[in-house]
């Protein structure tokens, strides 16, 4: 999901990791390439409008080297707009104002076009030492196998879907719920502890799940690349 502005990216992810699907949020065309090139997502919803890229330029960008489905969201209503739109390679055009609910199932309808599904594939995580494979749900770390505990597991794919962005720990509880997690803030921090041995973090200077003062914890992977 690509929109410089942050309320929508919220709310559109919010809509689709509801329906199932593994969201990953940019808030530039520079940010989206690299994820694009990295996680080679399964669909891109696409605003026209971005601070750095212009929306149609990515699109060029992204077309030398992905057919990854694209569904264009955007303030420009007009017929031609939409037809230079689709020209360019877009699979759908939305425009501002939208439903969320309208959008997420025209993803779903252009990942079934596309033979991706619904929810589509889970895009595997690589990121320097660290591999997470969500289809497999198998973690390693310099090519070595990770055992991890389910909550463990869905505790890392949360962090890793957003590097850098800070969770509460109230958010890492509400996105755990639905994996019968049960618990309280500070049964996070038993389990972030538990990953962070795991993964073999030092807890005064880790390298993957960092503590953010106040708030709860952030992925650092590609930071720390």
């Amino acid at each position: 999901m690509v929109d410089d502005e942050a309320k929508i990216r919220e709310l559109v992810g919010a809509y689709l990791e509801r329906e199932g699907y593994h969201v990953l949020l940019a808030e530039n065309g520079l940010d989206a390439l690299r994820l694009a090139e990295r996680l080679r997502p399964d669909l891109l919803v696409l605003d026209l409008g971005l601070p750095d890229i212009p929306g149609e330029e990515l699109l060029r960008l992204l077309r030398r080297s992905s057919d990854v489905p694209v569904v264009m969201l955007t303030a420009r209503a007009s017929e031609g707009d939409r037809v230079a739109g689709l020209r360019l390679g877009a699979d759908d055009y939305v425009t501002k104002p939208f439903s969320p609910r309208e959008l997420v199932a025209r993803v779903g309808a252009v990942l079934r076009r596309a033979g991706g599904g619904r929810p589509g594939r889970v895009p595997t995580f690589a990121s320097g030492r660290l591999a997470i494979d969500q289809e497999s749900r198998e973690v390693s770390l310099d090519g070595e196998s990770i055992e991890l505990t389910r909550t463990e597991f869905d505790l890392l794919v949360i962090l890793s879907s957003r590097p850098g962005r800070a969770w509460t720990r109230a958010e890492l509880i509400s996105r755990l719920q639905g994996h019968g997690f049960d618990g309280y803030d500070r049964t996070v921090d038993v389990h972030v502890k538990n990953l962070r041995r795991k993964l073999g973090d030092h807890s005064r200077r880790p390298s993957f799940v960092l503590t953010v003062a106040g708030i709860g914890y952030k992925f650092g992977a590609i930071a720390d690349e």
